[in-house]
Formats: C-alpha cells, structure tokens, sequence
C-alpha cells in the first residue's frame, strides 16, 4: 500500500466512513456554497437553512427581490455580493439551462460568485465526479502533511491531481476538513492524537525541533 493509500485509510477511519456521502441537490450544493465562502460553518448552516426557507428553486431566487435576499444573507459577511452573485448565477441557470445547474466545470465557473473551489464543490457533492476542492483546510493539511508545497489553494489543486490517484479524488476535500477541524488545527494541531503522524512533515519537523 503506497503512503497515500496508508493516509486515506487513516483518515477513513478518523472519519468514520469508508463511502461517499450521498450525493445532494446540485443548486442547494452551489448556493450553500457560495453562502459559505468567508464564513464560519455554523453561520453557513443557519444561513443556508433560512434562505432554502423561502427559496426552493432556481426560478424562486430569480424572481426575488435583491434587497430581500439581502436581508436574508446579511449575516453572512459581504452579503450584498453575495446576494447579486445568488441572484444572477439562478436568472442564468433558469434562462441558459432550463433551471439545472450544469455539471461541466467549464461552465459552473463561468457563473457569478463560482470559483474553482465552488465549481468542485458541485462536480463531487452534486455529480459524484472526480475533483479536489481545495478549501482552507485542505489547502493546509496538504502541506502539512507534506503531499504539496505550495502558496495557493489553486496550487495546491494542481499538485494534489499531480500526487493523489484520481480514484481518490472525490474524498479528499471531506477526509482533509474533518481532520483540518478535529485534530490538523490552524494554530496547536493535536499531532499528538494525529492518526496520520508518522507520515506528515510538520509532526516529523516539530519532533526533531523539541529534541
């Protein structure tokens, strides 16, 4: 079994699941995400839960009135971008086409608000097809760990397609931010409890620094 292969195994297990999620609704995907962006998960989960209150569709969103949706996502940082971004990626997903999120990456990050962690987002979330989001906690267990090295999280998207057979590709965003949350921690990771320590560069570093 290759290092990558050991890591996915670990983190599996730290997660508790050895399948894909099931898969969800491919607009409730995008705009959750679109919510999220700057965003603590929690905010994001109310937020999103409120505005799926009122908006079921694509066509309900198009048809609302900005500064409703304003007041909606106000407590989501930036929310007047985002509520432009909502409104004008739904009118061109009701008018282009016919009211389904498309599943070509070419074309999802053609829409308002949607960048290259969003489009993924919805490719593996949405469409089960094989892509890396790369959030903040992927960007940085990647690099912790040592699979990349790199400044970005567009970067660290294109080493980790580089290093990661495509057949895992598609657990890699949900196995990083579990571990990003519980244990590969921005500031005092627990490498301690770290399942994955005997294989990452930052827990190998820190040993021979405290030596």
């Amino acid at each position: 079994m290759s290092k990558i292969e050991t890591i996915i195994k670990l983190l599996r297990e730290e997660a508790g699941y050895t399948a894909l999620s099931k898969l969800k609704d491919p607009y409730r995907v995008l705009i959750t995400t679109i919510i999220s962006q700057r965003l603590r998960d929690e905010t994001t989960e109310k937020v999103s839960k409120l505005f799926f209150s009122k908006y079921k569709t694509p066509k309900d969103v198009a048809k609302a009135k900005i500064k409703d949706l304003e007041t909606i996502l106000k407590s989501s940082g930036f929310y007047r971008n985002k509520a432009r971004n909502i409104k004008s990626a739904s009118k061109i997903i009701v008018g282009r086409y016919g009211g389904k999120v498309p599943s070509r990456f070419e074309d999802l990050i053609k829409l308002p608000g949607v960048g290259r962690k969003t489009a993924n987002c919805v490719l593996v979330y949405a469409y089960g097809k094989s892509a890396i989001p790369v959030d903040t906690h992927v960007h940085r267990v990647a690099n912790r760990i040592g699979l990349v090295n790199t400044k970005t999280p567009e970067q660290t998207e294109k080493e980790l397609k580089k290093v990661i057979p495509k057949k895992f590709w598609r657990e890699i965003n949900s196995l990083f931010i579990i571990h990003g949350k519980s244990v590969c921690k921005p500031v005092r990771p627990k490498c301690d409890k770290c399942p994955i320590r005997r294989y990452c560069k930052y827990a190998k570093d820190n040993k021979r620094h405290n030596n």
